[in-house]
C-alpha cells in the first residue's frame, strides 16, 4: 500500500507545482518539474495497484493422511484451494 500512497501524494505535488505555483524561477521550470512527478506518480500508482491486485489472489496447498481400520496410512491427499479474495482480508 506503500507506493499507492506514494503515488497519489506525487500525482498531487505535481498538478500543485504545475498549475498552482506562480512563482518563476531563473534556473528551474516549476510547470515542468510539476508534470514530472504527476508523471512519476502515475507510474507508481499502476505498480501499485498491480502489486496489490496479485497479492489478494492466495492460494493455499493442504496435506491430509486417510488412515484406514488397521491404523496404518492409506494415501496421502493433496488438496489445492485457490482463494479469491472480494474484499482484503481482514
Amino acid at each position: 500500500m506503500g507506493a499507492i500512497g506514494a503515488g497519489l501524494f506525487l500525482i498531487g505535488l505535481g498538478a500543485i507545482m504545475h498549475y498552482a505555483v506562480t512563482a518563476d524561477v531563473s534556473w528551474i521550470r516549476i510547470d515542468v518539474v510539476g508534470t514530472i512527478l504527476m508523471i512519476i506518480g502515475a507510474v507508481s500508482l499502476l505498480l501499485g495497484l498491480v502489486v496489490y491486485r496479485s497479492r489478494r489472489q492466495g492460494r493455499v496447498i493442504t496435506q491430509r493422511r486417510v488412515w484406514d481400520d488397521h491404523g496404518g496410512p492409506e494415501e496421502n491427499e493433496y488438496i489445492e484451494e485457490r482463494r479469491t479474495y472480494d474484499e482484503p482480508p481482514a
